[in-house]
């Protein structure tokens, strides 16, 4: 890979970086069969995927009991803007540069039964590098936990990638402890996705006004327990 593409990449984190990321990585999405189905026709012309994590704040996440809460609610909002303009600025840079580039929502549903969007950031960012899949089936990152958000930005710029991370939560349960919904189990295959959609509904209808919870995300705060490798 050329000097220069190395230098776009150190480029690109260091703009992400200064608008408040705290993780960046490229994925490779060429040669993705096994994970298609979470990466549908939208990747096809994309050979390279950026991902970019925003830390979300611990002490709002204290707020949140067995439910989420307003506040919550609002720096969940907040944090998915800055995102989306942390995309934004990266798609302008990779046009200007002559390379083709998608910035996919940080949360936009499109599939309202498998409460999808057009791409999946947990499964982009999982093969940059930034961490594995737990059994909530978020993200899970080595110092962070599952306490980030995510964006993602599709081109077709040859960015030098990174290695995934392959890894689980080793002999940790808490966010199977406190599901308020009982659909997290052992393995991130077995996840209630009816169970923790039914939740979100009850969640939405008492107040919050959209799908959020972040319970188990409250809990994740890294992965001591969890074995992880690249």
């Amino acid at each position: 890979m050329s000097a220069d593409l190395t230098g776009y990449k150190d480029y690109l984190r260091r703009i992400a970086f200064d608008m408040g990321a705290v993780l960046f990585g490229i994925a490779n999405i060429e040669n993705i069969d096994e994970k298609r189905s979470e990466l549908p026709e939208i990747i096809r012309d994309y050979p390279r995927a950026i991902s970019v994590a925003i830390r979300l704040s611990s002490n709002v996440l204290d707020t949140i009991t067995d439910h989420p809460t307003k506040i919550y609610l609002h720096h969940y909002k907040q944090v998915n803007y800055r995102l989306d303009q942390i995309a934004l600025r990266l798609n302008s840079i990779l046009q200007f540069w002559g390379y083709s580039a998608l910035p996919i929502p940080a949360s936009q549903i499109v599939d309202w039964d498998a409460l999808t969007g057009d791409a999946s950031h947990r499964v982009i960012a999982n093969l940059a590098g930034l961490g594995f899949i737990g059994r909530s089936r978020l993200l899970v990152n080595p110092e962070f936990g599952s306490q980030i958000r995510l964006v993602s930005v599709l081109t077709d710029c040859p960015i030098p990638f990174d290695k995934p991370i392959n890894g689980n939560c080793g002999d940790c349960y808490k966010c199977m402890e406190v599901c308020p919904a009982g659909a997290i189990n052992e393995s991130p295959d077995e996840f209630a996705l009816d169970l923790c959609k039914e939740k979100l509904k009850s969640f939405g209808r008492a107040g919050m006004g959209q799908y959020i919870c972040g319970v188990c995300v409250k809990v994740c705060r890294g992965s001591k327990n969890s074995s992880t490798k690249k």
